[in-house]
């Protein structure tokens, strides 16, 4: 039951999305493409020890959210920020400081760990993703501005995936950590790859959606079923981005063994695809980005394949069940801004 309900927390399907992208006609004129589909989102959220400071976890949110305006030039991330959003978790308590934070602004979280943030303040170290991903540069933004700003000292760090980041805060090498929602969850209830429930963390505050894509060089590929026999890179081991893949692939009757799998970062990921060494790639990221990173790494024009995913959505309810769609009404989030897969011609 525990699983179920984990699960259900964690997948999110998506309303509807746009896919953009270039075509070439035969006669190399490129033209923009735009082609509707579905696939998956998780959010991008803060989690932190309990023993933190209930005055320390309110001062950086606060320092994230009051100044999320001003800040978008410093990183794009905080124009997607809501206190909305921020408030919504429902699957792990919140700290008592970030609990207090979102009160103030009228917006009550579900619920508030007991006995968390009795403690004196320190210095805070936020661990956060690989180097070439959002997390490590946000949330290094983020932890400047608020060592500069906000009467407190945080560093931030590079992590090595979602499940790495709440080990860490269990074992007391970070205080702060970026953790996708459904692992989040998975950790909270002891699933997935945690044996056991986590214990001595909570929830600081959710900043925006993350969207599953798959970008792939391979023209064959249109769909997720077509990934049967491929070489795929599914995420860094324990990361986010792998527990995705994993779900995904599920969705389409596939496993690990259906596939040629690597386990590989996202920029270990764009390098594989401009050598040519692996068919596809699942990435966790703002399409934006993926966009920029790759395109620069094959130095050639973006496509857009357009796969029926129709399926799909069906599939992961059948498996999770209609509180799928009832977590989605509970958090009232739109996930309508969700991208498929995107074919990059080499």
């Amino acid at each position: 039951m525990k699983k179920f309900f984990a699960l259900v927390l964690a997948l999110v399907m998506a309303l509807s999305l746009v896919a953009c992208g270039d075509k070439k006609d035969d006669g190399g004129d490129v033209t923009a493409e735009h082609t509707d589909t579905t696939t998956v989102a998780v959010g991008a959220v803060i989690l932190a020890r309990d023993d933190v400071s209930s005055d320390d976890v309110y001062k950086f949110v606060a320092d994230i959210f009051d100044n999320a305006a001003s800040l978008t030039t410093s990183h794009a991330k905080y124009g997607e920020l809501s206190l909305e959003y921020g408030a919504s978790i429902t699957s792990v308590p919140y700290h008592p400081g970030a609990a207090k934070y979102f009160s103030e602004k009228g917006f009550e979280v579900a619920a508030v760990k007991d006995g968390a943030g009795n403690t004196d303040s320190r210095n805070l170290r936020f661990v956060t993703g690989g180097e070439s991903g959002t997390y490590y540069a946000f949330g290094s933004v983020i932890a400047q501005h608020a060592t500069n700003n906000a009467g407190i000292n945080v560093v931030g760090l590079v992590g090595n995936g979602s499940q790495a980041n709440v080990q860490e805060l269990v074992d007391g090498t970070a205080d702060f950590a970026f953790c996708q929602s459904d692992v989040m969850a998975y950790a909270y209830n002891g699933t997935n790859l945690f044996e056991s429930k986590v214990e001595g963390f909570s929830t600081v505050a959710a900043l925006y959606m993350e969207q599953v894509q798959i970008v792939t060089t391979n023209a064959s590929i249109k769909t997720v079923a077509d990934l049967a026999g491929k070489s795929v890179s599914i995420g860094a081991p324990g990361s986010g981005v792998y527990f995705n893949a994993i779900d995904v692939l599920g969705a389409y009757g596939l496993t690990e063994d259906d596939i040629k799998p690597t386990y590989q970062s996202f920029s270990d990921s764009a390098d594989a695809l401009k050598n040519g060494q692996i068919d596809a790639a699942f990435i966790l990221d703002v399409v934006d980005d993926v966009v920029v990173v790759l395109v620069l790494a094959l130095e050639e024009g973006l496509h857009v394949a357009a796969p029926d995913h129709a399926q799909l959505r069906p599939a992961l309810l059948g498996r999770h069940g209609e509180g799928a769609q009832d977590h989605r009404q509970r958090q009232n989030q739109g996930y309508d801004t969700l991208h498929g897969i995107f074919l990059l011609d080499k």
